[in-house]
């Protein structure tokens, strides 16, 4: 009996050191600013976008916005809305990185470019015109078009959920819950938003856009 209560110590104290540990490290965690990902409230309950819910990039930025605030609704119209997202541009385009001695192109560059808005119930700036810009880099082999053309579809296709998570989090951002809390000195957009419905661009490949420049632009 006298041995193992002398042992017990020994026993418990690494579980009470990790519990001490865990205590100081969601401290330093909640001092520095450090939030998990996860439900981020917008500051409005209706929200009508002109992006296509019909396209893959419209349906897929739709379901993170209503992950990411669940009481957050889509409307059909711009005037049953408390928000209007609008897209101003959306960009696809490849930019040639590396040629190989014989002139050929070894290394793509692939880029999006996105630029959109929010305003409000009546047309004033809670978020004025902002771009998002995503790049990434990818070796380009002429000999194997099919497997390039995969991966290049898929590639954009990742390129487009980093620009999702972007958009959501500019949406929830501190200065945007500012401007709807307190909307009387916000500036009016330019031009209302349009209702037509903003169309994703297709996909640049090297082999489908014959006449592609470097850094040329494609709607």
């Amino acid at each position: 009996m006298y041995l193992y209560a002398l042992q017990r110590p020994s026993i418990f104290a690494p579980a009470w050191l990790r519990i001490l540990l865990c205590a100081a490290l969601c401290i330093m965690l909640a001092s520095c600013g450090f939030r998990l990902k996860g439900v981020a409230p917008l500051p409005f309950d209706t929200l009508y976008t002109n992006i296509s819910e019909n396209s893959e990039f419209g349906a897929n930025l739709r379901r993170a916005i209503t992950a990411s605030s669940p009481n957050t609704r889509f409307v059909g119209s711009s005037s049953e809305a408390q928000a209007v997202l609008t897209q101003l541009s959306n960009k696809q385009f490849l930019r040639e990185l590396s040629l190989d001695p014989q002139g050929r192109v070894e290394e793509y560059e692939l880029n999006l470019q996105f630029t959109f808005q929010l305003t409000d119930a009546k047309g004033r700036l809670a978020l004025p015109p902002t771009t998002l810009f995503v790049t990434r880099e990818i070796p380009y082999d002429a000999t194997v078009v099919q497997a390039k053309q995969s991966e290049i579809t898929t590639v954009f296709k990742d390129m487009r959920k980093s620009l999702i998570d972007r958009i959501v989090r500019h949406l929830s951002a501190p200065d945007v819950v500012e401007a709807f809390a307190n909307p009387a000195n916000l500036p009016m957009a330019e031009e209302p938003p349009s209702g037509a419905p903003a169309q994703e661009p297709e996909t640049p490949t090297p082999w489908s856009q014959p006449g592609l420049m470097p850094g040329m632009g494609l709607e």
